[in-house]
């Protein structure tokens, strides 16, 4: 039996038919790694939002009460002011008001406390903290250090690890000689 010799159209046609599963499986392959990317892409996405939803939650939790605290600051203030103004002869005339008073002042620090509010309380002789203190007046005082408070107006309150108000106090300038 003779074999038959490929005709140079069938080499033609299987040439262009394998020219065309190349260029289909090549297209399907780009199409594929595509359609991989896209996937790996919005995997990263969604796990990208749950975090930020998970971190915008606990951040709800810690903080959302800052409008509230910061508002029931001047009621500490003032009840903090009440009992500073009272003097022993006050305290003999109305003893039963001024302990109320400090019942309710001690009751609002515990609340306030309970919900990660902390006083930043500075003392005369401290060195002033722009982050944690704001600077009223500034004054020149004999026998301190420049920097340092020397009289504390009314106390700083943090939030967890947030500042809610700085404490207001006064700083010595470089002394007088």
């Amino acid at each position: 039996m003779a074999q038959e010799n490929p005709s140079p159209e069938n080499t033609e046609v299987d040439e262009i038919e394998e020219f065309i599963e190349a260029e289909e499986l090549d297209a399907l392959r780009a199409e594929r790694d595509e359609l991989r990317d896209r996937f790996m892409r919005a995997l990263a996405d969604a796990e990208n939002s749950r975090k930020r939803a998970d971190r915008d939650r606990r951040e709800a939790e810690q903080y959302g009460s800052t409008r509230l605290a910061r508002d029931l600051l001047p009621v500490f203030d003032n009840l903090k002011r009440a009992l500073d103004a009272t003097t022993d002869d006050t305290r003999s005339q109305a003893s039963a008001l001024i302990e109320g008073v400090e019942l309710t002042l001690r009751e609002l620090t515990h609340v306030m406390t309970k919900h990660g509010v902390t006083p930043i309380s500075p003392a005369p002789g401290d060195a002033f903290d722009p982050q944690l203190h704001q600077a009223m007046f500034e004054a020149p005082v004999p026998g301190t250090k420049a920097g340092h408070i020397i009289q504390v107006m009314t106390e700083g309150f943090m939030l967890h690890d947030r500042l809610l108000r700085p404490a207001q106090v006064g700083v010595s300038s470089t002394p007088a000689n």
